[in-house]
């Protein structure tokens, strides 16, 4: 008999139930909405960041990598990259703060390296507002609450970005995460969308963490059996 997957294990015991109407039924329809805004009235901020990308860092221009989605439904995530190939005498990367340029931090601190993000929403992948997706090799290392938090569509923004994001511990930001999937309204959604921008654009708080150019690598906590 072929052993189940680790996603086949998430989805036989996880089965979230829509907290409310605008979960059910309004807040896709809200994404989609939001994401042809979004290219309709910011095209030419693409173009712009686009071409800035390639005589700053050269090509290609966009990163991709794999996350888990919904269900933990594995997905290819897109940004305007914001890292040099620079690699040591024996042709390995650089440590991410040696790679990672002013210009790069730049397009971080303001969030604009996510704009191409707009493409996950309308594809379905990515919803304006959930748990960010973080690193597939993530996946077993999470406890059976940590879990929770792919019950729902990953997000632009979340509940953790507007309340610390990199600076806060992983534990904090996991239980941000599944406190956003049991309470999602469109209320709270406005609420995130709001923080988020003020954040990025204003404040600029919690970009990277206290140790790190971006974010620790997550090690694992508690119980880690689903």
């Amino acid at each position: 008999m072929k052993a189940e997957t680790h996603s086949q294990k998430y989805m036989r015991r996880y089965r979230h139930v829509p907290y409310g109407p605008y979960e059910r039924y309004l807040k896709r329809p809200f994404d989609i909405f939001c994401a042809v805004m979004a290219l309709a009235v910011f095209w030419w901020l693409y173009l712009l960041v686009a071409f800035l990308v390639r005589v700053k860092l050269g090509s290609p221009v966009l990163f991709s990598q794999e996350r888990p989605g919904k269900d933990e439904r594995i997905f290819r995530l897109y940004k305007f990259r914001t890292m040099t190939d620079a690699r040591d005498a024996e042709g390995r990367l650089l440590p991410d703060a040696e790679r990672l340029t002013p210009f790069g931090k730049a397009l971080r601190a303001s969030s604009l390296d996510e704009l191409p993000e707009v493409f996950n929403i309308l594809n379905g992948t990515l919803s304006v507002v959930g748990p960010r997706p973080l690193l597939v090799k993530y996946l077993p290392l999470y406890n059976a609450e940590q879990h929770r938090r792919h019950e729902v569509r990953p997000g632009l923004s979340g509940n953790a970005q507007v309340h610390g994001r990199n600076a806060i511990s992983w534990e904090e930001k996991f239980r941000l995460d599944v406190e956003y999937v049991d309470h999602i309204t469109f209320l709270g959604d406005m609420k995130i969308i709001l923080d988020t921008v003020l954040k990025a654009f204003v404040r600029k708080e919690g970009i990277t963490s206290e140790t790190a150019a971006t974010m620790e690598e997550f090690r694992g906590s508690g119980d880690r059996k689903i």
